[in-house]
């Protein structure tokens, strides 16, 4: 593999993560998880992107709910991480279309992850109470706070992987909402960030 995809991982995550792009691949031919023209780059657009969004935060040994789990980009990647580095914590992915529910079902079999696929939408599903939530390229922020703020135990965070125009989503989700932030630079994108909220609040 190419220097440039060398992951922070260990050998048997790696395994695992490439059994997944072998599914995520396979399945993509008939469903559309991920479009085809990130395939070639599939591994540092997709893998090293989700990878460091559960490197992002250190108080992640509770549940960590990802929604819109869509290909599983990050849940199952997130998932396949903790399976090595935190055995028996539970990854939860709400996905509520269907055939990606199924995908995501059969991927946590077949590489024995300990992941709940809830096939539901965000806003119906019965609370979480989850430790961590995440969600990439799902929606504005505003809207993000709302599942955040529907699934998330009290002290919980949010991680929100968002792209260059992250500043204009944080000042208009301030008009509805309050919160803690950090900002953490995207190691893909330099004009992308990793948004880390807590102290989430209704204004």
């Amino acid at each position: 593999m190419s220097e440039t995809y060398k992951l922070d991982v260990s050998r048997e995550t790696f395994d695992d993560l490439e059994r997944y792009v072998t599914l995520l691949k396979k399945w993509t031919k008939r469903i559309n998880l991920i479009s085809a023209a990130t395939i070639p780059v599939i591994w540092d657009r997709h893998v090293r992107d989700s990878v460091q969004v559960y490197r992002s935060i250190s108080n992640s040994d509770g549940i960590w709910l990802d929604v819109g789990s869509g290909g599983g980009l990050p849940g199952i990647v997130l998932a396949i991480i903790r399976k090595h580095e935190a055995p028996g914590v539970k990854t939860v992915l709400i996905e509520s279309d269907l055939r990606k529910a199924t995908f995501l079902r059969a991927v946590s079999r077949e590489l024995d992850l300990k992941a709940e696929v809830i096939s539901e939408r965000i806003e119906v599903a019965d609370p979480v109470g989850a430790s961590v939530i995440s969600a990439r390229a799902l929606g504005p922020l505003q809207a993000l706070l709302g599942f955040a703020e529907r699934h998330l135990a009290p002290g919980g965070h949010a991680v929100f992987p968002k792209g260059e125009t992250w500043q204009k989503e944080v000042d208009n989700a301030r008009k509805t909402w309050r919160f803690d932030l950090d900002v953490v630079q995207s190691e893909t994108d330099k004009k992308a960030a990793i948004l880390i909220i807590g102290g989430i609040a209704r204004v």
